[in-house]
Formats: structure tokens, sequence, C-alpha cells
């Protein structure tokens, strides 16, 4: 659990040197630190083959599923670390963004954890059902926004509380554009809705229906 914490806290400080060259000092110093992780990852893999059997016995090593994920996210951090040195390639590099799974390790290693995702990946179907229900709510407020206000979310570029028409912002020299954030068709109302239900920006568009003309 330690290294597994301290391994989450170099991951966080990574972020703070990406924009140093690879031949910096600090850079250096955190890619050692990155393979000696790799290698205490690695000895735990081994030692817990050897104790448990790999995989063909019952309660063997990667009979386990949370076994399997430490597996998956020890070799791939083998193989970020044998390409990036030995093939200077782009495309290895890639690998490097599975580092960011092991966080997820201590979840392996903590039973209230275990439990609390299990019970997530059994519920999904029911909030998958709940999903749908919150849809289709949604589609029938889409459909009343449509019918209110469709066609209705433009302005113009200069002078726009002024300016109501299309033709008035025409004759004015301006353009008359459309807010993003609209009811012209069902896609367009659902997205405003859910925005406004995140509760993220919802002051503009409610005051951009008031002022719909």
């Amino acid at each position: 659990m330690l290294l597994i914490f301290l391994n989450s806290v170099k991951l966080a400080a990574d972020t703070y040197f990406l924009e140093l060259p690879e031949t910096d000092f600090i850079k250096v110093v955190i890619a050692k630190v990155d393979d000696c992780f790799n290698v205490f990852f690695t000895i735990e893999c081994l030692l817990k083959c050897f104790g448990l059997g790999f995989c063909f016995d019952n309660g063997s090593y990667l009979r386990d599923d949370w076994n399997k994920l430490d597996f998956f996210i020890v070799l791939t951090s083998l193989t970020d670390m044998v390409m990036t040195k030995w093939i200077d390639a782009d495309v290895f590099k890639i690998l490097r963004l599975l580092r960011t799974l092991r966080p997820l390790r201590v979840i392996s290693h903590n039973a209230s954890m275990k439990m609390i995702v299990a019970a997530l990946f059994e519920s999904v179907g029911s909030i998958f059902n709940v999903m749908i229900v919150v849809v289709m709510v949604w589609l029938m407020f889409a459909i009343l926004a449509i019918n209110l206000l469709a066609g209705k979310s433009f302005y113009c570029s200069i002078d726009r509380y002024k300016l109501r028409s299309k033709y008035e912002c025409n004759l004015a020299g301006g353009s008359w554009n459309r807010y993003d954030s609209n009811y012209d068709d069902v896609a367009q109302s659902m997205m405003t809705l859910f925005i406004v239900s995140t509760l993220e920006g919802w002051p503009d568009i409610m005051l951009q229906s008031i002022d719909a003309t």
C-alpha cells in the first residue's frame, strides 16, 4: 500500500515537469524512480505467482480478477520501460498513459473497496434502466422547448439588446448569429437541457431564453 501511495504521488508530481527535456536532471531522476517502482511491483507479482501458482490451479494468481488487473498493469509498465529504453519511437510512448492505472492497484489490496467496486458493477444494469427513464423525461421537455423556442435563439453581432430582428441587424451592418445552446432540433434541445441540469452555465442559457424573439 505504501508503494502504491508513493507511486501515485510520483505520478501527480510528473505533471509539473512535462515541458522539461528528457535529458534534464529532474526527468532523469523521475525515470530512475519509475524504474524502481516497476522493479518493486514486478517482484511483488512474481512472489504472488510463486506462492499461489500462475493460472492453472484453483486459487492461483490469475484466477482472481483483481490479480488480473495487477498483472496487466505490471506487464504494461515493464513493456513501457523496455520499449522506451531500447526503441526510441513515439508510438511506444503511448504506453506511458497506462501508468495512470497504477493507483487502481490499491483496490485489490482493500477488501472494502473491492466490495464497493463489485457492487457498482452489479448495479450497472439498474443504473442503465434509470438512465433510459431520465433520457425519456429529457426528451419530453426537449420537445416542449422546441415548440416554445425553436428558431428564437439568435442574436445580432452588434448591439444585441437593441437590434431584435434579423432585418434590423442586417440593416445596421451586423450578422444574425445563433447561440451555441439552442432549441432548433431534438439533439440541440436535449444538449441544452443537459447543460442546464448540470448547473454549469445555466444563467447564460436562461437569459438567452428570456431574450428570445
